[in-house]
């Protein structure tokens, strides 16, 4: 099995691979992120949401289907929503980059699980603005065990990574609804950042934080001028917590030697 994946690593054949891949965890992450929210089962075979009409193996190719019925159910002519085909790239796109960055095994695995975890909650929050507990406990847990296997961070790191990831923003929870009388950031936010310090350990903490509210702030602020609301307005921070650890993922290093040197 080793030489079967060093021989992919090292070949064309690899990068096939992981888009295929990609593609096919894409159109599962599809199903995750229309069932977890209402707590649906992941068993029965894919329905249109309208008709309820089952779906057919040979319609359910990832983007490929969706090109060929040119976005609509075949039985009721529905519009189906571009956020599949979306997702199913989104996957297909990561994974290649997890490729070229770490080659195929134990780290690929690892962070291939991140960034599965990462894009689910992140559709999942704009959508319901909710992260989850299914999708956020257990990654705290498996991205300790990783940690331990990849031996990129040490298991103290990622320790510490959890309590102050967590830590840090239920302060920052506790301490905005006290003197607004009212929820900034939710459990769900909480959470997924233990989750991040979990697979990063605790140095990404400052930089993902930095990244994801100078993200949050920028669409945020923009937003509100476009649509003419106010800053009681609720954005999801999921995403933008995703997208800072997704930066510091692959560039860790740079941010930590040219933008936050001080770091112990």
């Amino acid at each position: 099995m080793n030489d079967f994946f060093q021989t992919l690593s090292v070949s064309p054949l690899g990068e096939i691979f992981v888009v295929v891949l990609g593609l096919i965890w894409g159109s599962f992450f599809n199903v995750l992120i229309l069932r977890v929210p209402d707590d649906k089962s992941l068993m029965p075979r894919s329905r249109c949401p309208k008709c309820m009409a089952p779906i057919p193996w040979y319609l359910n190719v990832p983007v490929f289907s969706y090109a060929a019925l040119r976005g609509k159910c075949r039985e009721c002519k529905a519009h189906i929503s571009i956020q599949y085909p979306l997702v199913e790239i989104a996957t297909a796109v990561l994974f290649f980059w997890l490729y070229l960055h770490f080659g195929l095994g134990i780290r690929f695995l690892s962070y291939s699980i991140l960034l599965s975890l990462l894009l689910v909650i992140s559709v999942i929050d704009l959508y319901h603005q909710i992260i989850p507990d299914e999708m956020s406990l257990p990654g705290i847990v498996i991205g300790f065990v990783f940690a331990l296997l990849t031996q990129d961070i040490t298991w103290s790191e990622s320790l510490l990574g959890i309590l102050l990831g967590g830590g840090i923003f239920l302060a920052v929870a506790i301490g905005y609804e006290k003197m607004t009388g009212r929820e900034g950031l939710g459990g769900g936010d909480v959470k997924l950042l233990a989750m991040i310090g979990a697979w990063l350990g605790y140095k990404s903490l400052l930089p993902v934080v930095i990244i994801s509210s100078a993200l949050g702030s920028i669409v945020g602020l923009s937003i509100m001028a476009i649509q003419k609301k106010d800053f009681k307005s609720a954005i999801p921070f999921g995403p933008f917590l995703a997208l800072g650890a997704v930066a510091y993922l692959f560039w860790g290093p740079y941010l930590l030697e040219t933008i936050f040197p001080q770091l112990p």
